[in-house]
């Protein structure tokens, strides 16, 4: 039995086939460029990597490719098992809590939510069009603001005039939610304890904090869409939204270009001009003056969400460090660890420094809060759910 996980960005596709019992991934691969003169393939399979370069002018002709892909490299897809095709949809909104088998009726509710999820939704949208059309097979959308649909008042409103925040829907929705839960989950799992107060720290080029009590989301970093929250690898995170009159009046910025400027120019990219956290943390140990202000501001920014998060619990049990940066960088968690020394929080060194993508604990056995690093795995929490629905 194998779930085929699709998530479709704009001029991309990344899939895996997976196994949700065993959590094997069979097959995974990359569709790049999409639309551009030069598409780009990459398809591995039983160690061997397969590259193909070629147009990709829309998504269905790049899907096609990958059904070939699978048929003449491997696994076959009529010999593999496919009990579904499981798909990231970035923006739920109201409407969906969990996971759902899509029809045409849940097809016209992630279009409404488009608006909400302007970067994202279009993309996963078209993706799963594509899908229903080419696997005689149950599609499933699972979303990632659906772990956070739940979340109390307090931290989900905004303190905007409520009727329009009502009409417009704007709703602290987050984001992630799948790493997060999953995180979250195999945290308890480890312990053997459901009864914990969480902090996940979910730092990729997108970046996201929870606060997680007893299994439920009670807070999280992102808000009405990706962009609020952490410094990010080309996002501004938290800024004043004056800011965004101000560069229009005063800058004569559009509402586009700043769009732009905070989404994919700003954050590590326009403090230090690299948006990849390994580059940054050379440049620093260079000597480069921004390089080593945008880690500051970086560390910074995680330091008042871990504050701010164990005050609304009452309280915190374990830090987990997840994602590309959060598994990878022992200068990052080290950083976060030792300005965290004073509340007790300690850490082993030559564990933090140890690479591995086996789950453990770092903290040591004196330390206030246990300290871990699960790596995260979307896709085989994707297959779980569609499976569990099919």
């Amino acid at each position: 039995m194998t779930v085929l996980v699709i998530n479709s960005g704009s001029s991309s596709i990344k899939y895996q086939l997976v196994n949700p019992e065993t959590g094997e991934s069979i097959a995974t691969g990359l569709v790049e460029r999409i639309g551009e003169p030069e598409g780009h393939f990459e398809h591995e399979y039983n160690g061997e990597t397969t590259e193909l370069f070629q147009p990709v002018p829309n998504h269905e002709v790049g899907l096609r490719e990958v059904i070939r892909l699978f048929n003449e490299v491997g696994p076959k897809l009529d010999e593999a098992g496919i009990q579904a095709v499981g798909h990231r949809v970035v923006q739920g909104g109201k409407h969906f809590n969990k996971a759902v088998i899509v029809d045409d009726a849940v097809e016209d509710l992630i279009t409404e939510l488009i608006p909400l999820g302007p970067l994202h939704n279009p993309a996963n949208l078209e993706g799963i069009k594509v899908a229903r059309e080419l696997f005689d097979v149950p599609n499933v959308a699972v979303f990632d603001t659906a772990f956070f649909q739940g979340l109390p008042n307090e931290s989900a409103t905004y303190a905007l005039d409520r009727e329009t925040a009502e009409k417009y829907q704007i709703r602290r929705y987050g984001a992630h939610g799948t790493s997060h839960q999953y995180v979250s989950g195999r945290v308890s799992k480890l312990l053997g304890r459901d009864d914990l107060k969480q902090i996940v720290l979910h730092l990729g080029n997108g970046a996201s904090v929870s606060a997680v009590v007893n299994g439920k989301a009670v807070d999280t970093s992102m808000g009405l869409t990706p962009l609020e929250g952490l410094m990010m690898g080309t996002r501004v995170g938290d800024i004043d939204p004056a800011a965004v009159f101000h560069l229009h009046r005063v800058a004569g910025m559009s509402i586009d270009e700043i769009d732009n400027l905070f989404n994919k120019q700003s954050g590590l990219k326009g403090l230090a001009g690299d948006n990849d956290m390994r580059g940054v943390c050379q440049m620093a140990a260079d000597g480069d003056e921004n390089a080593i202000e945008a880690l500051e501001v970086y560390i910074h920014r995680l330091l008042m969400y871990i504050g701010g998060y164990t005050a609304v619990m009452g309280g915190l049990d374990v830090i987990t460090f997840t994602a590309g940066v959060g598994e990878n960088s022992d200068e990052i968690r080290g950083m976060v660890l030792d300005r965290l020394a004073g509340f007790g929080i300690k850490y082993d060194a030559e564990k933090n420094a140890t690479r591995s993508k086996e789950e453990r604990t770092i903290s040591t056995e004196d330390s206030t809060v246990r300290v871990m690093i699960v790596p995260t795995n979307e896709e085989l929490a994707i297959a779980q759910q569609a499976v569990a629905l099919v």
